[in-house]
């Protein structure tokens, strides 16, 4: 009941300017002049409140902040366009994790991220304990009609492979690498009945550190719909050393083998006695996180089916203890403004003064955990990314950085050049003609060791080959911290900036032709 009151009241603030656009035509300028503090500011006191309790995605917190931002849209009568005819997006997270692992070569047990590594997402979810009496050396596991080493049945056994491909006496690969990876392997293997593959991994020190940091960020990812890691044999991946201690008197011949597939080209394998123990134990963590789905239909019949996603992420880092991570600037202060940006759209339409082409207002959760929800929404688009002709990413632009401290009129432009250089210009020209902030170029340079370009929402739409914009007011000193508070936020600078994104998608959505790619990654 109290999200909706404040819906209600924040209708009386902008009511009167509303009436009196609906009795003149509209322009640009007036269009965004209903971007204003006041509204800034009362979405943001809401989502940087307590009762948030800082939106970490998959808590309460960010359920009742995807609840407001869809009671705002439903309020103004934007369409359901999401699941079940829905403001919302709902998205699977999961995350993949050893819940007991281990490796033992005739009674000699050794240490999992040091002698070998597993990945949990390779392998089953289910406990498994293997043993074995024997492995087979099978080559390179690999079933190809110009090359295979499945020439002896392994239905039930653990065999060994080298990882890569092989090679004859010319250092010509016998197979085509590209048509070969791991993952392939695994699959064949599965289908073979093999019960174990153990991959001799000649980078193993480089993939072993890459490993550890998989398992210890424990990193959620989109759930999908298919399960790829049902289709692989089990596996585990052996130090040099380990393969030495494996295979015993034997790991000459195994070598010898090696070297006659690449003189002979042909395949070569054999037994090894071992007394070999494998268990595999994989846990599953799973969390719920919404995107919210604000969409403005363009008013020109065959410009309309192409589109601009205005995005934000809503979600923050929850709460610790009793401790509220309350991301008033990161990034209540950019979900405020895309907010204002959706109900100025929509009023512009309902005005009959709408934008030529649609656009999508799309706020995001999961962004703190990697930009997740970006992701899920490129990978499961509601409107055919081909017919998405930009985005714009805002995030974090309601304080003033150390740098700018005498100049609070400025932002932090990133990306508008890397695929477009019409983006890039459009955005200037908006800028000098309704709002001459500093526009500063800083963290758009590749040199930027903040690699900021990789680490906002924008980048899953930029990665897919559409021009993205990401606005940034830039880091202070209560970033990620609980300090980030709503008495700290600069709303002045905030409708500044907002009138400044308004005018660039204005421009974007109003244009004759869409903006090229014109710019070589």
């Amino acid at each position: 009941m109290k999200r909706i009151l404040i819906v209600a009241l924040g209708l009386v603030f902008i009511t009167p300017i509303l009436a009196q656009m609906r009795q003149m035509p509209l322009s640009a300028e007036t269009i965004a002049s209903t971007i204003t503090t006041a509204e800034l500011q009362r979405h943001l006191l809401v989502l940087a409140s307590d009762d948030m309790e800082g939106r970490e995605t998959g808590t309460p917190g960010q359920l009742k902040a995807a609840q407001y931002i869809a009671e705002l849209f439903a309020s103004w009568g934007l369409p359901g366009i999401g699941d079940n005819e829905t403001h919302f997006q709902h998205i699977l997270l999961q995350s993949a994790f050893w819940q007991d692992i281990s490796l033992t070569i005739n009674g000699k047990e050794y240490n999992h991220l040091w002698d070998y590594y597993a990945s949990p997402n390779l392998n089953l979810g289910s406990k498994q304990a293997l043993r074995f009496k024997e492995v087979v050396f099978l080559g390179y596991g690999i079933d190809d009609p110009e090359y295979s080493d499945y020439l002896t049945s392994v239905e039930g056994k653990a065999i060994i492979i080298y990882d890569g491909v092989p090679q004859g006496a010319d250092d010509k690969a016998l197979v085509d690498a590209a048509s070969w990876p791991l993952e392939r392997r695994l699959q064949v293997a599965k289908q073979k009945g093999v019960a174990l593959v153990l991959v001799i991994d000649t980078g193993f020190k480089e993939n072993v550190a890459n490993m550890r940091k998989v398992l210890a960020s424990n990193r959620l990812m989109p759930a999908k719909a298919d399960a790829p890691e049902l289709e692989f044999a089990p596996n585990i991946f052996l130090s040099s050393e380990t393969v030495r201690q494996l295979l015993g008197r034997k790991v000459k011949k195994v070598v010898q083998l090696r070297d006659n597939i690449k003189r002979t080209g042909q395949p070569q394998n054999t037994c090894i006695s071992v007394k070999l123990a494998v268990t595999l134990d994989k846990q599953i963590r799973s969390l719920s996180g919404h995107n919210v789905l604000g969409y403005v239909e363009g008013s020109d019949p065959i410009l309309k089916s192409e589109l601009i996603v205005v995005s934000a992420h809503f979600d923050h880092l929850g709460k610790r203890g009793d401790a509220i991570y309350y991301g008033a600037d990161d990034n209540a202060s950019g979900t405020s403004t895309v907010l204002e940006l959706a109900q100025a759209f929509h009023e512009a339409s309902k005005a009959g003064s709408g934008a030529k082409r649609s656009v999508l207002f799309l706020l995001v959760s999961g962004e703190e955990k990697g930009l997740l929800g970006s992701q899920y929404y490129v990978e499961n688009p509601v409107f055919p990314l081909e017919n998405t002709i930009a985005n714009v990413n805002v995030d974090m632009v309601g304080r003033v950085d150390e740098k700018h401290t005498d100049n609070p009129d400025y932002i932090y432009v990133i990306g508008a050049d890397r695929l477009s250089s019409e983006l890039h210009r459009i955005n200037e020209t908006a800028n000098s003609t309704y709002t001459r902030l500093e526009l500063d170029y800083t963290y758009n340079e590749e040199s930027d060791p903040n690699r900021y370009y990789y680490r906002s929402d924008h980048y899953n739409f930029a990665e897919r080959n559409i021009p993205a914009i990401f606005y940034f007011s830039g880091t202070h000193a209560d970033y990620h911290l609980v300090s980030d508070t709503a008495d700290k936020i600069n709303f002045d600078k905030m409708v500044k900036v907002g009138h400044l994104v308004f005018h660039t998608v204005w421009e974007l959505a109003n244009r004759s032709q869409r903006i090229q790619v014109d710019v070589k990654k």
